[in-house]
């Protein structure tokens, strides 16, 4: 390819509205334009880095026994509705009438979809497994599409859907396709987690995230250093302190604490470190007003939470509801004293606590030296209500957690009977006997991996590709090629070389200055640049410099394809 041949649309400044570094970026160097709101034309520069990554997606798919095939965009509402998800899904689902007044939807995945594809077409255990899959445009109508590519409403996804008939063999499939997104990421040369994760809105029993580490992203990950043990921390597990409850030594008292509110100050004025501060969380629950206790420095787990017993669907009670039930303001109610039928659920670390500070369901009071057994009951429910924090133990038991940030790019379920369940998919088993197909779902972000490689990778200068992503991998800048007979012959013919040997190369032929050049290779983030001028071309040389090399190498020209083939190969991870 050749610049001046070639819609090169960098900016010397990223639109005022571009809020992350991925978004400034991809503006910056031409890879998008903004059409609306959350959706976006990919320019040439852009189309090309995402056209790689699916690629190696596909490549990875096809390489496991997935198979390939496309699927609408545009879905039959009545699918929806008999899968139980037209009601569940929310208004993130696009929904629009057809002119005899159907009822249809802009797909955001393809669950229904493809389980009424393989009713219609599976029926015997023989056929079985099967596993289909495709890359597509989904649209999600986020309420505040932001971040650019990275949370838009249109996007590119591989979704890929399999069919079972037994456990056993659906947990196999998982296992493929767990090594298979990790070879996916490997190869785009992307640091990366696999992280145990909650199955949300989709459904299912078993769930792994693939996660882009970048101190930008929005996802925090609990991890053992010492081990293989990863997770979401919405479902790392907070394990109960090893340590018994100390006994009581403090006498129960009541502390006049007008304006305090927030543990961190009845902490500041009691001069107590704020892990010695129960923070009381009222709640609305199926069951009723519920006290949830936890620790002042830790944070409550809402995803963790709406798995206990009824509180599914709890919604923090107002503060009618507050004084309703316990006489009492919120920012001063606590678990001392309440009626029996308020339901008090206690975490882990805090049913080890003595002595510690409550609310004294009194405008502007706390209680301090309160005491289980002594001041309120034992407490009779238990549970891990909080987030995970910095060196809490493993709960793999091979050492303490660390915290770090991730941008999800990838999701793997066990979907389980979920949807063939809901839609009748069926297989008849050796016996005669029709039973529901185990299922599970598969899915990567091929848009979205373009912009979390961008947050992971790039410096003041612009984007820092790994190679097997990169639009280009060398640029030769050809420094007076309008100017220079000599310049532009070793150009063209470096140029030609290159391709030969399936080496991607850009030939920068554009009549502008070297800096311009050189500034948009590194904004755009070519691996390798190529500087053919006349002072080298004197010597017999050339200029070859890495993206994030200090210096350039001075490289004679007859060894110049070899030398940069030599580190291609080191740089494109073996498939």
């Amino acid at each position: 390819m050749r610049t001046s041949r070639y819609l090169l649309a960098t900016l010397k400044e990223a639109p005022a509205d571009a809020e992350i570094i991925s978004h400034r970026l991809m503006l910056r160097a031409g890879l998008i334009r903004k059409l609306a709101g959350g959706i976006y034309t990919w320019l040439p520069t852009g189309l090309r880095v995402l056209c790689k990554v699916a690629a190696i997606v596909r490549d990875e798919m096809n390489r496991a026994g997935a198979i390939e095939i496309s699927m609408p965009a545009v879905q039959p509402g009545e699918l929806w509705q008999e899968s139980g998800r037209w009601s569940q899904y929310g208004p993130e689902l696009l929904r629009l009438k057809d002119r005899h007044d159907r009822d249809f939807v802009i797909g955001p995945t393809h669950e229904e979809v493809v389980t009424d594809i393989v009713r219609r077409e599976v029926q015997s255990y023989r056929q079985l497994p099967l596993h289909l899959y495709q890359i597509q445009t989904k649209f999600r109508d986020e309420i505040r599409p932001r971040f650019g590519v990275m949370r838009g409403r249109e996007f590119l996804m591989k979704d890929g859907y399999s069919f079972h008939a037994d456990q056993a063999d659906l947990e196999r499939e998982y296992r493929v396709m767990y090594e298979t997104y990790t070879r996916i990421c490997t190869r785009l040369g992307l640091r990366f987690r696999a992280v145990a994760a909650d199955t949300g809105a989709i459904g299912g029993t078993g769930s792994h995230e693939f996660h882009v580490l970048a101190d930008s992203g929005e996802d925090a990950i609990a991890y053992c250093p010492d081990s293989d043990y990863a997770a979401n921390v919405e479902l790392a597990e907070a394990l109960a302190p090893e340590h018994a409850r100390p006994a009581a030594r403090a006498p129960l008292e009541r502390v006049s604490t007008p304006g305090r509110m927030r543990c961190e100050d009845v902490a500041a004025q009691l001069g107590l470190p704020l892990a010695r501060i129960v923070k009381t969380i009222a709640v609305m629950g199926e069951e009723g007003l519920a006290l949830l206790l936890l620790r002042g420095d830790h944070q409550l787990n809402e995803i963790k939470t709406r798995k206990l017993t009824g509180l599914r669907d709890y919604q923090l009670a107002t503060a009618a509801q507050i004084e309703q039930h316990l006489d009492a303001p919120p920012g001063y109610i606590g678990p001392v004293g309440v009626a029996a039928s308020v339901r008090i659920v206690c975490d882990r670390s805090v049913a080890v606590m003595s002595d510690f500070v409550c609310g004294a369901n009194e405008a502007g009071m706390h209680l301090t030296g309160v005491n289980f057994g002594r001041d309120l009951p034992e407490p009779t429910i238990v549970a891990d209500l909080r987030d995970v924090v910095d060196g809490d133990p493993s709960p793999d038991g091979r050492g303490k957690l660390a915290l770090c940030r991730g941008i999800e790019v990838g999701h793997i379920f066990q979907l389980r009977t979920r949807y063939s369940a809901a839609l009748a998919c069926q297989y008849v088993d050796e016996a005669g006997h029709a039973r529901p197909m185990e299922m599970g779902c598969y899915g990567i972000g091929v848009s979205r991996i373009v912009a979390a490689a961008i947050e992971q990778n790039h410096d003041e200068r612009g984007i820092i590709w790994p190679t097997a992503m990169a639009p280009f991998e060398v640029v030769i800048v050809a420094i007076g090629y309008r100017r220079s007979e000599r310049v532009r012959a070793q150009a063209e013919a470096l140029y030609e070389t290159l391709r030969a040997q399936g080496i991607d190369a850009l030939l920068d032929d554009r009549d502008e200055r070297p800096g311009v050049m050189f500034a948009d290779a590194e904004l755009i983030g070519i691996p390798w640049r190529m500087v053919v001028g006349e002072r080298a071309l004197a010597a017999g040389e050339i200029e070859i410099q890495g993206r994030t090399d200090k210096a350039a190498a001075r490289v004679p020209i007859v060894e110049a394809t070899a030398w940069l083939a030599d580190r291609l190969r080191t740089e494109r991870p073996t498939p």
